[in-house]
């Protein structure tokens, strides 16, 4: 069973929509949608905003349904030059960039409880592979990118913290949920991986972009999730 995880309802409402014999279960405010999509057994559910929502909601799939993988889909702003509104980020891995315990001594981004490199959240290798086959399916007419998703309880407009972002971390695009689902996951040992589609560029003008470009960026996601899911 593959679980898909978005933080607001636009992000999954057109994969829900072609779901059949669909079971809704209710957890801790959510609704997860049991069901089949492109022959594939999956459940579907909105987490909400934010790290402690999607940490919160990841956990409460693991325990209640059998998921194989999970897949974080939605939007995200551009810490690139060269990624577009539109484009779509596959994460390599991800990261908590607000997590800053530096005044007692530790780096950007560490948590005290994890050793150094278990702060950076693998994606999982093959489920990368089909996501990056599902793109060539889907025949979108924009950029395909993988790289570092850095997340956190911010929607990021500004110049100067998109630059601080990119110099820390080397963050491709930033958002706020993947890497606490990635967290979850790891934890849990259930293969996961996240898929953006750019909705902004995350500096002084995404304020204005976001609502613009916001619903043609998630039809991307969509789209490449539907090709992904058929794949798996």
């Amino acid at each position: 069973m593959l679980g898909i995880i978005g933080a607001m309802d636009e992000e999954v409402a057109k994969l829900k929509e072609k779901m059949e014999q669909v079971h809704i279960v209710e957890k801790a405010g959510m609704q997860f949608y049991r069901g089949s999509l492109c022959d594939r057994e999956v459940v579907i559910v909105k987490c909400g905003v934010g790290k402690v929502h999607a940490a919160m909601c990841t956990q409460a799939m693991i325990d209640l349904f059998p998921v194989d993988g999970i897949v974080n889909t939605g939007i995200a702003g551009s810490l690139n030059a060269e990624i577009n509104i539109g484009d779509i980020v596959l994460a390599k891995d991800a990261l908590e960039h607000d997590m800053d315990v530096s005044a007692l001594g530790y780096g950007p981004g560490i948590n005290p409880d994890l050793k150094e490199d278990e702060n950076i959240f693998k994606t999982d290798v093959k489920m990368l592979e089909i996501a990056l086959a599902a793109a060539k399916q889907a025949e979108l007419s924009v950029n395909i990118f993988t790289g570092r998703v850095v997340s956190g309880d911010q929607f990021i407009s500004s110049k100067d913290k998109k630059k601080w972002l990119v110099d820390t971390f080397d963050g491709t695009c930033t958002e706020m949920e993947g890497a606490s689902i990635g967290h979850v996951a790891t934890m849990n040992k259930v293969p996961y991986l996240v898929i953006r589609a750019i909705s902004d560029k995350a500096d002084d003008s995404a304020e204005m972009d976001y609502p613009s470009f916001a619903a043609m960026a998630i039809n991307n996601s969509v789209a490449l999730m539907t090709e992904f899911i058929k794949l798996c």
